[in-house]
């Protein structure tokens, strides 16, 4: 494909695609051929290749354009998410919305034969084309020459104009440079911070490209928002929202730049934007917020910061120790407000030692307690999805066998309990289980599977038949999927009714219907949910019994409790944080 459309073109100059080559021989300024495809009797062979920059600037290991120093938890995190997006835009995930598609087949063996070469070690200085001509011709598969040859030099950060060098080899050599190149191309610029450079090839795939796919938007936007030129960010984000909706990415990293630069109203106006899209906000965005708002006044401000973190309370968020940090520091370094903020473990009761508060609740009032089951009966275990995980006949005899037992004061996610350590048999697994759980004259119903009634090397007759002596079990059919039955089961028993399973039960909470109810659903499950784990040495089953409080960021104006984890987790996990900030007025 041409690098730029006949019809765009007006005159020689209008040919010249100008980027700008560092010579491997004399360091003079190269030009290189492009034969673009249109008509044989206006094709030239002297267009040159030039960007405004006369040689790229040689790799910093601090990188140009430094930003303000950050935690070195910061950097990782940033560092892993950068990793993981260029290597997704480097092995060919994202293609231009210009371009046409090949054959499924042919990607798939296209991207099979780029793995095979993850090792291949890049030249340390840029080759002249009788050089990359020698390389490729002994390279095992040169259809992908390129293409990996441009992977390895991302990976190990090989100097600009190497990877100008064989952009050079590729235009003489074919008239044209892929989108796809241009894009691994970029994806170097922008780990190494070569702003005017990343300026160049925004301009360039422009002009030749109506319209850019997401992924290359986002690392033009990355690349900008890092450097100090990060206003132009905002101009490349704008010009996104005319044509899709921007990508979490792209915000974040306009979000990031504007905080750097203490543009805190500018900073929340796109993270309003941001939510009204329906975007999630990452903990590592939400963090830069206290960071860069450290001892700044204004009652604006500090509204919006309150409102991050009921952000964090509405979606059961738990932030992890350096963002708990950050709020802290934050706190205290709000002026003559006087805020001090101290670590702590929440008592048993609910009271906090440091302050003396009493935290919330952790169960719902009767009425809370009544629409929820009454919307979680009809939305979610009535719903549209329940009766292709079961059938109507199995889960009526279900509601039978439930109903001329009730109440259970805990129910069991069999099959989900037994799995808890691969190195015991299932059975006795969950036979540990329902031993410890049955010692204090709880009513158990374990929720099984009727192949664990058949005996084998997993599941022994004899141990089932004593457990059936501790627990009521109820054997659903093999394909069939228990959360619908566990909810009807723990709600039907009542208020004061737990159960024991690991799964997070999220598709459940989004099938209900309204924000409150959700929030209603998440509140009930941090009550009753018994979250367990094997101990240290594997021979036993640790149970953390669901709290009498409730784990969630929360305020009385003069105090607030936050629970945060040790460690960021990308999961949402089922298990509350036991450890707390707690943060006072004096």
């Amino acid at each position: 494909m041409a690098l730029f459309s006949q019809t765009s073109l007006h005159g020689f100059q209008a040919l010249l695609w100008k980027c700008r080559m560092f010579s491997p021989v004399s360091g003079c300024p190269q030009l290189f051929a492009v034969s673009f495809s249109i008509p044989s009797r206006e094709k030239f062979n002297c267009f040159s290749f030039m960007t405004s920059s006369s040689a790229a600037l040689p790799v910093d290991p601090k990188g140009t354009d430094v930003v303000p120093s950050k935690k070195r938890s910061e950097i990782d995190y940033e560092e892993k998410a950068w990793d993981k997006e260029a290597k997704e835009i480097s092995e060919g995930k994202l293609h231009s919305s210009s371009s046409v598609r090949a054959p499924k087949k042919r990607l798939l063996s296209h991207a099979l034969l780029k793995r095979q070469f993850t090792n291949v070690q890049p030249p340390e200085k840029p080759l002249q084309a009788e050089e990359w001509n020698r390389l490729r011709e002994s390279f095992q598969s040169p259809e992908v020459f390129e293409e990996v040859m441009l992977n390895s030099m991302v990976k190990y950060n090989s100097p600009i104009d190497v990877a100008k060098s064989l952009l050079t080899h590729v235009a003489k050599s074919s008239g044209d440079i892929e989108y796809k190149l241009l894009v691994k191309y970029l994806v170097l610029c922008v780990q190494q911070r070569q702003t005017s450079e990343i300026l160049d090839v925004h301009d360039i795939m422009k002009g030749r490209f109506k319209i850019l796919e997401s992924g290359a938007y986002s690392l033009i936007i990355r690349g900008l928002s890092n450097s100090d030129q990060w206003r132009m960010a905002l101009t490349i984000l704008e010009e996104v929202k005319k044509i899709m909706i921007p990508s979490r990415i792209q915000y974040e990293s306009c979000i990031k730049a504007a905080s750097r630069h203490q543009e805190m109203n500018l900073a929340f106006e796109l993270y309003h934007e941001m939510l009204a899209k329906d975007l999630v906000p990452t903990l590592d965005v939400l963090q830069v917020f206290f960071d860069f708002s450290r001892g700044i006044k204004g009652a604006e401000l500090q509204k919006e910061l309150f409102g991050v973190l009921s952000y964090l309370r509405e979606n059961q968020l738990y932030p992890h120790k350096t963002f708990m940090w950050s709020i802290k520091l934050w706190f205290e370094s709000i002026p003559e407000r006087n805020w001090k903020g101290h670590l702590t473990n929440i008592k048993e009761s609910g009271q906090c030692p440091v302050c003396n508060r009493q935290l919330e609740d952790s169960s719902l009032t009767e009425e809370e307690y009544n629409n929820l089951r009454e919307k979680i009966i009809r939305d979610v275990i009535h719903g549209t999805d329940t009766f292709r995980k079961t059938s109507p006949q199995e889960f009526e005899a279900f509601q039978k066998f439930v109903e001329n037992r009730l109440p259970f004061d805990i129910v069991i996610d069999g099959l989900n309990v037994s799995h808890i350590n691969a190195r015991k048999m299932q059975c006795e697994n969950l036979f540990n289980a329902v031993n410890y759980l049955a010692k204090k004259n709880t009513r158990l119903l374990v929720l099984g599977r009727k192949h664990m009634l058949i005996n084998s090397s997993n599941w022994k007759r004899e141990i089932m038949e004593e457990m059936q002596h501790k627990a009521h079990f109820f054997f659903a059919e093999n394909i069939s999927e228990d959360d619908a039955f566990l909810l009807y089961a723990t709600l039907r028993s009542g208020k004061h009714c737990k159960f024991v399973t690991r799964d997070f039960l999220r598709d459940h909470k989004a099938c209900l219907s309204d924000s409150l109810t959700r929030h209603l659903f998440r509140k009930w499950q941090r009550g009753c949910q018994i979250a367990f784990s094997p101990s240290a040495e594997g021979k036993h089953i640790h149970f953390s019994p669901a709290l009498r409080y409730d784990c969630v960021v929360q305020t009385t104006g003069d105090t607030w409790h936050i629970p945060y984890k040790d460690f960021f987790e990308e999961k949402y996990s089922y298990q509350v944080p036991r450890k707390w900030l707690c943060i006072q007025q004096k």
